[in-house]
């Protein structure tokens, strides 16, 4: 069957890429088409356009680069008419997916959307709109079944494809070795995956180094983005920037400063205490203090339902908070840091086990199947 998949940042090609091997091992005689990044193209398929130039943050930066939105959605709209696919799958980015949803949908293609938008976050009504032009929802966190039930709309809970990541991880064994870094302890730095997060958020964790010189400050470069980038970001400093090795990077962290976003989520499974950041337009900012329906903004938090990880937000990502927060959450400095590990370990068994993305892919295929045995 033929797969029409749309990821429109880095943790939706993370989460299409083991979609799609999962997809393929239900289905050998799976064709791929994509709009997303370089680990769904590593899957196979024809890679349609890169995320890197689709991702914008906020209400302003949307604004500015509304005539490029505008022309992807229309590629995007164009493409899926020309392969006329068996399914289209919808990876997260609500903003850009729900409109390719309403259209697939007036086209009478079936309509998959993995990875729930964030509607209980604020605009609920959108709710509606979801009822109306996908076909089958699938969630990864776990109180949002409850949530769409609210609605008298039935989803598919599948797991979070985080843990899928993750079970999938070997360890490098020569990862410091193999990055010339020292012996010194690791404080890793993951200031997001968008243009507008890393110019706002780096240059603040890079003035933390001089706080902390009994550490070594390592930053988690995006894939698509190169050195030079960060560079301008670092105010002259000689922070490593390490590109397609986070996890190592986590796996060798002693704590971490991250963006909020799935980042935070993987962070914590990781067992590394951390500190979440957060910096946009002040005009986003307003709106969403006055919108948001929620208490938290990290998904930790939101699935405890407690504040497990500090938020720091917006004028208070700066170097002093930010190094406060920071000292708490090193070894040896208080019972912060016992505290957050032990969160961790609940949230562990919140989240469930590994296997996400075969879930998913098995429905997918059933769905498409019983769609295609009633057309015939």
């Amino acid at each position: 069957m033929k797969y029409y998949l749309v990821a429109g940042e880095a943790s939706g090609d993370l989460h299409g890429a083991n979609l799609m091997k999962a997809l393929k091992a239900k289905d050998t005689q799976a064709e791929f088409r994509y709009f997303g990044g370089d680990l769904m193209q590593a899957e196979g398929g024809t890679l349609v356009k890169h995320y890197a130039d689709m991702a914008y943050m906020g209400f302003v930066e949307v604004f500015l680069n509304l005539r490029t939105i505008m022309a992807n959605m229309k590629h995007c709209k164009q493409d899926i008419s020309t392969w006329h696919p068996d399914v289209l799958i919808l990876i997260d980015f609500p903003g850009f997916n729900l409109k390719i949803a309403e259209f697939a949908k007036a086209q009478g293609l079936m309509v998959c959307f993995y990875i729930s938008p964030k509607v209980w976050a604020w605009n609920q009504k959108r709710v509606h709109q979801i009822k109306r032009v996908v076909d089958h929802l699938f969630c990864i966190l776990p109180f949002e079944v409850e949530f769409y039930q609210q609605w008298d709309m039935q989803v598919d809970y599948v797991g979070n494809p985080l843990l899928d990541a993750i079970a999938a991880f070997t360890p490098d064994s020569d990862f410091l070795q193999k990055h010339h870094l020292t012996e010194k302890k690791i404080i890793a730095l993951l200031p997001g995956s968008r243009k507008q997060e890393i110019s706002k958020l780096l240059p603040v964790m890079a003035t933390l180094t001089q706080r902390f010189p009994d550490y070594q400050f390592i930053v988690a470069g995006a894939p698509a983005f190169d050195l030079a980038y960060y560079q301008q970001y670092l105010n002259n400093s000689d922070i490593p920037v390490l590109f397609n090795a986070t996890y190592d990077l986590l796996h060798h962290a002693e704590a971490a400063i991250v963006a909020s976003g799935t980042a935070v989520l993987e962070t914590a499974l990781f067992n590394v205490p951390q500190v979440a950041v957060y910096k946009a337009n002040w005009v986003m900012v307003v709106i969403a203090r006055t919108f948001l329906k929620i208490k938290y903004i990290t998904l930790v938090n939101l699935i405890m339902n407690k504040r497990v990880v500090q938020e720091l937000i917006q004028e208070e990502c700066n170097t002093d908070t930010i190094s406060d927060e920071l000292n708490k959450l090193l070894p040896n400095s208080s019972t912060d840091r016992q505290n957050m590990l032990q969160d961790y370990h609940q949230l562990h068994q919140f989240m469930g086990q590994p296997g996400a993305s075969a879930r998913t892919a098995e429905l997918i295929v059933s769905y498409t199947l019983q769609k295609n045995k009633s057309l015939n």
